[in-house]
């Protein structure tokens, strides 16, 4: 294949980011540019499509710049991005309205509306999945109620990547990993399910034909390719989800290997042979980006953002790396000091939008370091939430794990991770994430790779931490108290959210 380049084109929630790999896996050039989000009211977190397509241009144009001569060598395109946006289009592919996205909580109606339509049994039975505030198919129930003149319009739905996708190529097209995450997909049959969209009374015709993260939906226009510098005429592949490519872009592409992902939201992936839904629909059953694979997922929605929440509100600019070296002083178990997580609410175990965050055990004697080793221990404690509902599903749990995400970087919480969790934990070298993995699928979609196993085989891992007995024994202890929390305080949360909400109204 020579100089071969691939190209993995990540629209993230902060940023569209542009990775060229070689055909050896190494990454030859990589840039982001930034977008910014709006919460025009209360609950909302919107983007405009317009702005992700001017910053993958921007980037495209920058990674081939940094590539130099070798740009024109790039192969095959693949694509990722933030799951469960609406991307409401008309006729003539024209965006209707800000892209409603997958951190927007203003859907809570329409949820219950899901459930009364399809029954919630029967929706988590097809689709894998409960109904939640962050996914697709609730809010274009919301854009029917409350905007009745643009859905009236509609003719196209797409995800965010997919609005790249159809600048790129002009089709409409979709992957099954990131179409599985909309609330209107059949699991176990990877496609849209009629019942679904009957039931929800949405017009099949608005939905894309769906794709493995492997196969080619289309070729980069003569138009695409005079604004981004790419070949003209090269396939641009399905992709996945940005979880999906993120567990390919580590290696987790068959049974047996966990990822785990420490980021803002924190994250275990487990992929599956076949379609396994947690009974309740408290893990997230999807498609893998990887053709003929599922996954079973967990999300909590403040992991290293439970950090920097903690940095700007009680050490603003102090740097994390002091902060966490702090938290080193204090013992295992932060001296009786519990910390739940849920400052944004919670998805895994609780899908609960009104969830709070709370120290608990809080006494005169604890310090900085404290709380902060307390913060990194219940992030720590909420992802051992998933791993339990992981074995009730049926899953056999190895013994390691592969670790990435910013919060992967410092050991005090990788040890705290690897001991709470009682999983040796490898770090894989390849930093660049969901990007990487959909390059990676791209290269198995134009035969630089004959599968996606043989496109991982490489990746290699490095020592991250190995669980420690003391510490160990100290969170088998602890975590029984912290998990019993939740049920105990969600009554409180849920009144104490109704007091703010009526508070604001009345004072202000």
């Amino acid at each position: 294949m020579g100089d071969a380049l691939l190209l993995g084109l990540d629209v993230s929630t902060t940023g569209v980011k542009a990775l060229l790999v070689d055909e050896r896996g190494r990454v030859v050039a990589s840039a982001t540019v930034p977008h910014a989000s709006s919460s025009p009211q209360p609950l909302w977190s919107e983007q405009w499509p317009e702005d992700w397509w001017n910053g993958a241009v921007a980037a495209i144009r920058a990674a081939l710049a940094e590539a130099g001569a070798a740009a024109g060598a790039v192969r095959a395109v693949g694509l990722t991005g933030q799951m469960h946006g609406m991307v409401a289009l008309d006729e003539a592919g024209t965006v209707l309205r800000p892209a409603i996205l997958w951190n927007d909580q203003r859907t809570a109606a329409e949820c219950d509306e899901i459930r009364a339509l399809v029954g919630r049994e029967r929706l988590i039975a097809i689709t894998g999945d409960d109904a939640l505030t962050g996914f697709t198919a609730p809010k274009i129930l919301w854009t029917r109620r409350h905007e009745p003149e643009v859905y009236a319009r509609i003719r196209h739905i797409l995800l965010p990547k997919d609005y790249l996708r159809l600048r790129l190529t002009s089709e409409y097209a979709m992957d099954k990993a990131d179409g599985s995450g909309a609330l209107l997909f059949d699991l176990a049959r990877r496609d849209w399910s009629g019942d679904i969209l009957e039931r929800l009374a949405m017009p099949a015709a608005w939905f894309p034909p769906t794709f493995e993260g492997t196969e080619a939906t289309g070729a980069v226009t003569a138009a695409a390719a005079a604004a981004t510098g790419l070949p003209a005429g090269i396939p641009v592949m399905a992709g996945g989800g940005d979880q999906a490519a993120q567990a390919v872009g580590v290696g987790a592409v068959s049974p047996g290997v966990l990822a785990v992902t420490l980021g803002t939201s924190g994250v275990i992936f487990a992929p599956t042979d076949s379609a396994v839904i947690e009974p309740q629909g408290r893990l997230h059953a999807f498609c893998h980006a990887v053709p003929g694979r599922w996954s079973l997922m967990g999300v909590m929605l403040s992991a290293a953002g439970s950090l920097q929440w903690l940095r700007d509100t009680l050490a603003p600019g102090v740097p994390f790396d002091e902060l966490v070296r702090e938290a080193a002083t204090a013992p295992a178990g932060s001296d009786g000091l519990l910390f739940l997580p849920y400052l944004t609410g919670e998805r895994t175990p609780y899908p609960d939008p009104l969830a709070r965050g709370a120290w608990i055990g809080l006494t005169a004697r604890h310090t900085r370091a404290h709380l902060t080793r307390a913060t990194l221990e219940g992030v720590a404690f909420g992802l051992r939430d998933m791993l339990g509902l992981m074995r009730e599903a049926g899953l056999s749990i190895p013994g390691r794990a592969r670790l990435s995400g910013g919060g992967a970087r410092g050991p005090l919480w990788r040890g705290i991770m690897a001991s709470a969790l009682r999983l040796t934990l490898d770090l894989p070298t390849s930093t660049e994430g969901a990007a990487y993995g959909a390059a990676l699928l791209a290269g198995v979609g134009v035969g630089v790779w004959p599968d996606v196993d043989a496109a991982t085989a490489a990746i290699d891992v490095a020592p991250g931490a190995e669980p420690d007995p003391a510490d160990a024994a100290v969170y088998d202890a602890l975590y029984a108290r912290y998990h019993a929390l939740y049920a105990t305080l969600a009554p409180t949360f849920h009144d104490l959210a109704r007091f703010a909400s009526t508070s604001a109204a009345t004072y202000g």
